[in-house]
């Protein structure tokens, strides 16, 4: 599937440190649970692209 293309899949996000210094993005959906986790310089950059798209994404709808 391409970043493009719609989907009905539904999914439940949780965002959050574990106990050893990692940010854990936890993904789960009826099938399947998904911990990804990321050093914290990591985790900056990830956040830096979720603004990054969302600001894209905002000018769009204008």
């Amino acid at each position: 599937m391409s970043i493009n293309k719609e989907s009905n899949l539904a999914a439940n996000l949780q965002i959050g440190p574990t106990s050893l210094g990692m940010v854990r993005l936890y993904i789960e959906t009826e099938n399947l649970e998904l911990p990804l986790d990321f050093d914290p310089e990591e985790a900056l950059e990830i956040a830096a692209e979720l603004t990054a798209a969302a600001t894209l994404a905002k000018a769009q709808k204008k």
